[in-house]
This record gives C-alpha cells, sequence and structure tokens, in this order.
C-alpha cells in the first residue's frame, strides 16, 4: 500500500488531488494521536484541537516572522512540539488524577482558551483572520510535500505501533480496560496517562504543523471543536485502537466532504452536505459497530477461528 501512494503523484499530477491525499495523510496522524489518547488509553479529549493548533501557530509565526529557511521551519516544528508536551503536561497533571472527564473538560477550556487568546492578540496571530507566509521553495513543490507527508505518517505509524505494542504501551491498555486492577498491580496510573497525554499531543501537534504549511494560511479555526470532532470520527469510524483505524477514518472523512461539497455546486439538494454527510456516519456506525478496522478484523477472527480449530482436529486424528 506504502508503494501504490508513493507511486500516485506519478499517475495523477492533479494539484486538487494531491492536496486531497496530502490532507489525508495529515489528518491520518492527527487521528492517531487520538486514537493513542481513546483507543489505547481510555482517555476522551474535547479540545485535543489544542495541540493540533498549537503545532499550526508556531510553525506560521516563525515561517512569517524569521524567514521561509528549512531551518527555521524544523525550528519552528521542534518550538511548537516542545509547547504542546509542556502544555499536556500541565493539563494532564491538573486532570488525570482525577476521572478522565475532568481531563476532556480542561483540555475544551484550555482550547477555548488559546483560541480566544489567537483573536486578541492581533499583533502575533493577526486577530481570527489569520495570515499567510511564505514556505521552503522545497515544499512549494506539491508532489515533494506529497512525499514528505507520506513518509512522516509512515514514520509516526511504525513509531505509535512500537509505542502501542511495548511494555509501556500494554500497561495503557490494562489502564483502559481496568483502572483499578491496574492499581491493584502497584502502577501510578496517572504517571502513565500523563505520558500518554504528552505523547499524543506532540504529535497533534506535528500534524497541525504539516496542516500548516499546506495552506500557508494559519487562523483561529485550528481551534475549535470541529478539528476534535472530526478526529473523534475519523477514530470511531476507522476503528478504536487501531492505529490505522484513524488513517481509514480519515481517508473517508475527507473524500466525504470534498466529494459532498462539490457535488453541493452541482445539484441544490447537496447544498445541506452536511446532512448526508450524518447519515453517511450512520450507515458507516450500523454496518461496522466497531469501526471499519475493528469490525473486519473481527469478522475474519470469526472466519479464521474455526479454519484453525479443523486445522487442528486433522493433526491430532
Amino acid at each position: 500500500m506504502s508503494l501504490i501512494l508513493a507511486l500516485y503523484p506519478l499517475i495523477n499530477d492533479s494539484r486538487s488531488a494531491m492536496i486531497l491525499v496530502t490532507k489525508i495523510f495529515i489528518f491520518g496522524i492527527f487521528a492517531i494521536s487520538y486514537d493513542l489518547l481513546l483507543g489505547y488509553t481510555g482517555i476522551v479529549s474535547f479540545g485535543h484541537a489544542l495541540f493540533f493548533g498549537i503545532g499550526a501557530y508556531a510553525v506560521g509565526i516563525m515561517m512569517h516572522n524569521y524567514g521561509h529557511s528549512i531551518g527555521v521551519l524544523l525550528l519552528a516544528i521542534l518550538i511548537g512540539l516542545i509547547i504542546a508536551a509542556l502544555i499536556s503536561y500541565l493539563v494532564g497533571m491538573l486532570s488525570l488524577r482525577l476521572k478522565s472527564h475532568y481531563y476532556a473538560m480542561l483540555t475544551l477550556a484550555f482550547a477555548g482558551l488559546f483560541q480566544v487568546a489567537a483573536e486578541k492578540w492581533r499583533t502575533l496571530t493577526k486577530g481570527g483572520e489569520g495570515f499567510t507566509f511564505t514556505i521552503p521553495d522545497l515544499l512549494m513543490d506539491r508532489r515533494s510535500f506529497y512525499w514528505i507527508a507520506l513518509a512522516v505518517l509512515i514514520v509516526v505509524f511504525l513509531l505509535m505501533r512500537r509505542f502501542t505494542v511495548s511494555p509501556l504501551g500494554r500497561v495503557l491498555q490494562a489502564i483502559r480496560e481496568n483502572e483499578q486492577r491496574t492499581r491493584s498491580l502497584g502502577f501510578n496510573l496517572v504517571h502513565y496517562k500523563v505520558i500518554a497525554s504528552i505523547v499524543a499531543g506532540m504529535v497533534a501537534a506535528l500534524a497541525g504543523s504539516m496542516y500548516a504549511v499546506t495552506l500557508r494560511f494559519v487562523n483561529t479555526s485550528v481551534f475549535s471543536t470541529d478539528i476534535t470532532l472530526d478526529a473523534l470520527l475519523m477514530t470511531i469510524i476507522g476503528g478504536v485502537g487501531t492505529l490505522y483505524g484513524g488513517l481509514i477514518g480519515s481517508a473517508i472523512i475527507e473524500l466525504a466532504h470534498n466529494g459532498l461539497s462539490n457535488l453541493a455546486k452541482t445539484y441544490a439538494i447537496f447544498d445541506r452536505w452536511i446532512i448526508f454527510f450524518g447519515l453517511l456516519y450512520i450507515l458507516i456506525v450500523m454496518v461496522f459497530p466497531l469501526g471499519i478496522a475493528g469490525t473486519l478484523r473481527q469478522w475474519w477472527t470469526k472466519w479464521r477461528s474455526p479454519v484453525l480449530e479443523r486445522r487442528v482436529e486433522k493433526k491430532w486424528h
């Protein structure tokens, strides 16, 4: 699959298609970060856009004020990651000692706080209208940035995959399944939850940085609840606790957004395309109750079990 995606720009060089697939990669990274919280640790966040927006504004402000070299871009991404780590640590320490819904509400409050700050601090952020900026010449070519985004997605996926199957990742899954039993085994739940929060926040900030580079523009919408809801929908549609489910969910949502929006330009019935998107979401949830990846995995397991049983019986007879 990675090879097919890598060859796609050589087959279809449409600028709009390139931008769309690149956005799928970026929001796939964002969905992976959310799945680490919801799917592997059982933490719900209503303000995950907070970290996405931090990454976007870090890149936008640095590129706008200090030039558009690769060095400035890498420094901006690093600054975004550090700020996201610090904020996620602060939010985690303030809320994760309590029930997880306190974390959800506190992240929502912080996202609202940063959005208001971005609107009011006009000398730095240009207010709600936002601002444009120039990116390095290498990234001006959509094909080059497509390959970079794909490479970053693959690296993030592999790192998160390794993280979730590590002993630390196993503890996070144990916390998701039964906090009391995990605590009785001697694990410090807050410690592990905060680590998950920091890692998820940094990955979300990376996605936000790439999103800003794609648009070459940033405004306060990157802190909006809609961004968090998109991540939540991508995770649920693709399959909670699967990582690659977030990529599937990202593709479906971005393709649905793009397709229904284009249909609205031609057919008046699609003017309220969000209604059709809601119907699509309901249909997917009804057919794939565990998400697409989760349900397919369950179907495969059910089909595979009788086959393995027959092989075992045949071996012993």
